[in-house]
């Protein structure tokens, strides 16, 4: 199995540490998305959504480890119970506000990515299809309310 990147994200962030650690701590925050021309036509109709979904590789990180210590807590949980970008496929998601589109240059608010970050795929974010109720949140539960200061300290960086 491989996969090849469709375009490049480019964003205010030079390097991971520092990064809001989601897109609703990241509001405001402008980039672009870079889609290559090969795929711009792939693009239409992607106007008529307010958000979009986009699907990347975590190019600066470390291999994954299965437990990790994640941004918001001080103790290790599994990987799967965590959002950290360190994982056995480094593969990341944010959903953000599509502002524009110029041919293949797509912009957007409300980013937590690193510039360079190289794009898998995009979707449109449909809230009939991705707004569940939940019940439980986890670990998060206790911890969820530190998410507008929580930022990126490097942790997971190549290095």
């Amino acid at each position: 199995m491989s996969y090849r990147p469709i375009g490049v994200i480019h964003s205010p962030f030079n390097e991971p540490k520092g990064v809001p650690i989601q897109p609703s701590a990241a509001k405001g925050v402008r980039g672009t998305v870079e889609v290559f021309p090969e795929y711009a036509s792939g693009l239409k109709d992607i106007e008529g959504f307010s958000h979009i979904i986009l699907i990347y590789h975590f190019h600066l990180v470390e291999p994954g480890k299965l437990l990790v210590r994640p941004y918001m807590d001080d103790e290790e949980h599994g990987v799967f119970a965590t959002r950290a970008p360190s994982r056995p496929n480094p593969i990341g998601i944010s959903i953000v506000r599509l502002t524009g589109v110029e041919g293949n240059m797509l912009q957007v608010e409300d980013i937590d990515i690193v510039d360079g970050t190289p794009l898998l795929d995009i979707k449109p974010y449909v809230p009939e299809f991705d707004i569940r109720d939940v019940e439980r949140k986890g670990w998060l539960e206790r911890n969820v309310h530190k998410l507008p200061e929580a930022k990126d300290d490097g942790r997971f960086v190549k290095g």
